[in-house]
């Protein structure tokens, strides 16, 4: 295969019907620090809500690991046992690209190259290599795309657009020696879309991922996307008014999100972003704040962005954006193939 749109394949939207979730355990010391066992819990809460509507598989580095997750999880989810570094598989793992959108008979799964977020962390080895062993045990030819790229920095609505962030994938810590256009053209090669919209920035808070765009936005249906606002008093108002300004400039429909959340973990304040969801073909899974009546709103909010066809379930999420995401950076979908 030369490259995945060549043989005319596509990733296709996150809402189409999953085989199963993919998910790590969080083990990274240095990052959660004495949050480690909370991240577990909310790990946990996410792959036990998933596990309702399909299978998830958790990866855990070690016997120990592996051990204490299956003690949280419920028993439609397969813990396996490889080596990892921490638990962002959104951003680590494979993305699928299958050959029809509606009933695939083929998938396969693109690999790209992995560097910790520009070198934030040291010790990615693993990280670099799950995305391969993760595709092929999905029993999916595996192909490397010469780009670094996390999954969280993209998000595709299935009918060729693909959505995502200046400030991200122009940052030279991820692909310096690559210019826009070529960068552009390796996302059309090898996940199939045909046009690329570059929102500006992500929230200014989001240090960890440099502004990954599954933090402010995301498609809801073909051409829809439910997009962040920020109040005027909110240091974000003109990045995120900017970015309204991009999508409705490439034809997007903007449904307007405005609930944001700011709590404290482990003395530092950090922003939860409802918008890092995770969708499947029944549901929506939410980080809720711990702070009623924003969670009310935006759950009701996300309910209505996806018209009500799907069960939106909030669960805790300040540890995980302590760490830097919520329920959408820990997962990655395996798409399903027609039986």
């Amino acid at each position: 295969m030369t490259t995945p749109a060549a043989a005319g394949l596509t990733m296709p939207p996150e809402w189409a019907p999953h085989e199963r979730t993919l998910m790590a355990w969080p083990c990274r010391r240095e990052l959660w620090g004495g949050q480690l066992s909370a991240a577990k819990g909310e790990s946990a809460g996410v792959a036990n809500a998933i596990a309702a509507f399909e299978p998830v598989t958790m990866v855990a580095r070690d016997v120990a690991d592996a051990a204490e997750a299956r003690a949280a999880l419920d028993g439609n989810v397969e813990v396996v046992e490889l080596a990892v570094d921490d638990s962002w598989l959104r951003d680590s793992g494979p993305i699928f690209v299958v050959d029809h959108v509606i009933e695939p008979s083929v998938r396969v799964g693109v690999h790209f190259g992995f560097n910790a977020w520009g070198g934030k962390f040291e010790g990615y080895e693993s990280d670099q290599a799950i995305g391969g062993m993760l595709a092929r045990r999905a029993g999916a030819e595996v192909v490397r795309a010469p780009l670094v790229l996390e999954g969280g920095s993209i998000a595709v609505d299935g009918t060729g657009t693909l959505l995502t962030t200046e400030q991200c994938l122009l940052h030279p810590n991820r692909n310096p020696a690559l210019g826009r256009d070529e960068i552009e053209q390796h996302l059309k090669d090898y996940l199939g879309v045909s046009r690329v919209v570059w929102l500006g920035q992500g929230l200014l808070e989001d240090k960890d991922t440099d502004g990954h765009v599954d933090l402010i936005a995301a498609f809801t249906k073909p051409g829809t996307v439910l997009l962040q606002r920020a109040a005027p008093d909110n240091p974000n108002h003109d990045n995120m008014a900017h970015n309204r300004e991009v999508a409705l400039a490439a034809g997007l429909e903007v449904i307007d999100f405005d609930p944001v959340a700011y709590a404290e973990v482990d003395g530092e304040q950090v922003v939860a972003s409802y918008m890092n969801f995770y969708v499947g073909d029944r549901f929506v899974i939410v980080p809720t704040a711990g702070q009623p009546d924003l969670d009310t709103e935006a759950l009701a909010r996300i309910r209505d962005a996806f018209e009500g066809f799907k069960e939106v379930i909030g669960v805790p999420g300040v540890v995980h954006a302590f760490g830097g995401g919520g329920p959408h950076c820990i997962t990655q979908q395996v798409p399903a193939l027609a039986r």
